[in-house]
């Protein structure tokens, strides 16, 4: 049976999204279309790529996430320095390591642009800081930004959506009369665009399946706010899935996998392999649970 597929992001968690695939396979379900944000973005673009679920695993599995901290030239020699770009380029690693790994990555399925897939089979949410947007790309470009979407790199696009603020420099986009928009990412927006693939009607017109590395908003404790800082962390934190939250409370959950991960910091680059092991063991029993009761 074809289905759409939507991925939330999670940063490193994300290991999590390969043993559900491996569940979701064995019940040979096809996707028709895939959507993600951040880290779920990487996902689904691998996936409309051609990707197999083996193929992605092997991928990730060989990666060092450690290449992909790539600080400026200059903070080798002034480690002091990264303030300066933090403050001035609003980030500490420039991802450019990251967005070459990912071209090449694609380009081995000769996937380079959206032009290259059909229509309407892969969507990426970035965050547009400069105009205040939610952007669905490639949809929204040739509207918001006057860019032509078939030219538009897929690789550009992933990058942008897992550009987590402060810790990679965010990207830009040289819109309408050459205006220049901040894109950061997608997460801070809607971490989890289960939406995006419902028309005008809001009726499916296949079956949607989501994958969401957090536990359903039900069931998320309250957050304890005792400092500055303690604030801070939960405005970010609520501005990221208020909306999802939100919507999910009025749609089906019963077409959402819920992957609950604790103690997996987003950004935690050094992960080990054996939390990997971990997080790729719960996905797919978490997956497997759900998928035995599914019902499309």
């Amino acid at each position: 049976m074809k289905i759409d597929i939507v991925f939330s992001g999670g940063g490193v968690k994300a290991f999590a999204f390969i043993g559900a695939l491996e569940s979701i396979q064995k019940k040979n379900y096809e996707f028709e279309r895939v959507a993600g944000t951040s880290a779920g973005a990487i996902l689904a673009a691998f996936l409309a790529a051609g990707y197999k679920t083996a193929e992605i695993n092997s991928l990730l599995n060989k990666l060092d996430l450690h290449e992909f901290l790539d600080t400026p030239r200059l903070s080798k020699f002034l480690p002091g320095s990264k303030w300066f770009f933090l403050y001035f380029q609003m980030g500490i690693y420039r991802g450019d390591k990251f967005e070459k790994w990912i071209y090449h990555q694609l380009a081995k399925k000769g996937i380079y642009t959206f032009g290259d897939l059909k229509r309407g089979y892969l969507k990426v949410v970035v965050s547009d800081l400069t105009l205040g947007k939610l952007v669905i790309l490639p949809d929204d470009l040739e509207r918001v930004y006057g860019i032509d979407p078939s030219a538009f790199p897929i690789a550009k696009a992933v990058r942008m959506s897992a550009g987590f603020p402060y810790f990679f420099m965010p990207k830009k986009i040289i819109g309408n009369k050459n205006e220049k928009s901040i894109i950061v990412d997608g997460g801070l927006l809607s971490n989890f665009p289960i939406w995006v693939f419902e028309n005008d009607t809001s009726r499916r017109i296949r079956p949607i399946l989501g994958v969401k590395l957090s536990d359903s908003p039900e069931h998320t404790p309250p957050r304890k706010i005792k400092n500055a800082l303690d604030m801070l962390h939960a405005l970010f934190t609520t501005m990221k899935q208020a909306h999802d939250a939100r919507y999910i409370s009025k749609s089906q959950k019963d077409n959402i996998i819920f992957i609950p991960v604790k103690n997996v910091h987003t950004t935690n680059f050094m992960i080990e392999d054996e939390v990997k092991v971990k997080l790729m063991e719960s996905g797919r029993d978490e997956a497997a649970k759900f998928l035995k009761y599914w019902s499309t």
